[in-house]
């Protein structure tokens, strides 16, 4: 008996490990001696699990309106609201008093100089209308005014256009145009289109500019001559003149002070806006009508180099027409215009118009640039080296961008310029050079070892440092 309650007892351990199979697998699973079991077999169990396919997406509403209202009434919230609000002024009280001391601490900007628009940009000279023009007149220049703007000038010093027949005072007129140059409409229609590029209108109002006696003629005819031209001013201001330029009047301020006195005041209270500085009174120039053209006096390969020292110097740079392209006299002071066009050329005309071209373009970002930087338009000008053969000089002003200007007129030597100053600092940028082959813009230089090439100048730049 004991023994069969030990194998019941095993039947039921064996029972227990069998798993838990539904009625379905019982029916379909063979018996040991190949007999199907029966279909009603026992189950030794069954559970039943309800997982769901997704679950439910939980959804929070929030407070309403009565629920946030008893919250935020509640004393923790508002001391927290309170603690906030001065927090926040706080924090902007002690933003505004850092700006405060942020602007009181930061050094004052130097007030601008009173200026007048020839202190702001080169004036370009026109003395033979028939040889600047294609159609030799007035119109003629009209027509070049959206070039001649393109060049960055401020003013167009035109003439003299006037009648006045050589050495004779009697038959001057100022106030009629000389037939080869146009006549009066066409004058204004220049000057309008002038006005319309900004750029400002200057007539050569010089008496006897065909003679040989002197400009103002001789000495006997000296009153006469200042007196008519009294009234021509008034005339040719009111027709839209910028100002007026006249030659000699040395002579008239010697021979007839009191009427040199009423010539200044008439252009000056028609044309002066503000008072200038000695500095904002000083013109430069290299040739003229009498003198020539630039490129013969100092020769074609030392152009661009003048260039750059008349656009850098203080005051206000004078060109005669061409000089922007390098144009030689050829025998005489008034050579016809070269203007360039899209026609092929071959060999030497073809170098010849690209040197042009390059000297032209070498001009116009000089002007502009001097027209844009404050250091340029009217900085302090400190000279660092002066030379035989070299020459460099700093213009500075306030806390804007220094520029270096650095020169070697030598014609076969390289010059070597160890520059030292208390506002230069190691190094600079070339902001442009005559010879960009051997200083690239944007290139860095060494200031105590300056390297410039035969004939080479170059501008440098360096930021303000307080």
């Amino acid at each position: 008996n004991s023994r069969d309650i030990l194998e019941a007892d095993l039947d039921q351990e064996e029972q227990e490990k069998q798993p838990m199979t539904g009625g379905d697998q019982a029916a379909d699973t063979p018996s040991a001696s190949g007999q199907e079991a029966p279909t009603t077999a026992e189950k030794n169990g069954l559970v039943k699990l309800k997982i769901p396919d997704e679950e439910e997406e939980v959804k929070f509403t929030g407070l309403n309106k009565e629920e946030l209202m008893r919250v935020a009434g509640t004393p923790g919230w508002v001391r927290t609201r309170w603690a906030l609000l001065v927090v926040f002024w706080l924090g902007w009280l002690g933003m505004l008093v850092g700006a405060v001391l942020i602007i009181l601490q930061a050094p004052r900007c130097k007030d601008l100089p009173n200026t007048n628009w020839w202190n702001d940009g080169p004036l370009y000279q026109i003395g033979n209308i028939q040889a600047f023009t294609d159609t030799h007149n007035l119109k003629g220049l009209e027509q070049k005014v959206n070039s001649l703007a393109q060049l960055k000038v401020k003013g167009l010093v035109v003439g003299p256009i006037h009648v006045a027949p050589p050495d004779e005072a009697v038959n001057l007129s100022f106030e009629e145009i000389s037939p080869e140059a146009g006549n009066l409409d066409q004058f204004k229609g220049f000057v309008q289109a002038a006005h319309k590029k900004g750029v400002f209108v200057v007539l050569d109002l010089t008496p006897n500019y065909l003679g040989s006696s002197g400009p103002w003629f001789s000495n006997s005819s000296v009153t006469i001559v200042a007196e008519r031209l009294k009234s021509a001013l008034v005339f040719w201001l009111d027709e839209g003149v910028d100002g007026i330029q006249l030659s000699g009047v040395e002579r008239v301020a010697t021979v007839v002070p009191s009427l040199w006195n009423d010539i200044r005041a008439i252009v000056q209270n028609r044309t002066d806006k503000h008072p200038s500085s000695s500095q904002m009174n000083l013109a430069w120039n290299l040739g003229g009508r009498l003198e020539g053209h630039m490129a013969s006096l100092v020769g074609p390969a030392l152009v661009k180099l003048h260039q750059l020292l008349l656009l850098t110097l203080p005051g206000t740079p004078i060109f005669s027409y061409g000089d922007e392209i390098g144009l030689m006299d050829e025998g005489t002071k008034f050579p016809k215009m070269l203007w360039d066009s899209n026609e092929e050329l071959n060999g030497t005309l073809q170098e010849e118009r690209a040197e042009r071209l390059t000297c032209r373009r070498f001009f116009s970002t000089v002007s502009e640039l001097r027209g844009k930087e404050r250091s340029l338009l009217f900085g302090d000008f400190i000279l660092l080296f002066n030379s035989s053969s070299s020459l460099a000089y700093l213009r500075v002003w306030d806390q804007n961008e220094r520029y270096l200007a650095t020169f070697n007129w030598a014609a076969e030597e390289s010059a070597v310029l160890q520059l030292s100053h208390t506002v230069l600092p190691p190094t600079a940028v070339v902001v442009l050079s005559t010879n960009s082959s051997t200083m690239p813009a944007d290139s860095s230089v060494d200031l105590t070892n300056l390297r410039l090439g035969p004939g080479e100048a170059a501008l440098l730049k360096f930021p303000y440092t307080g």
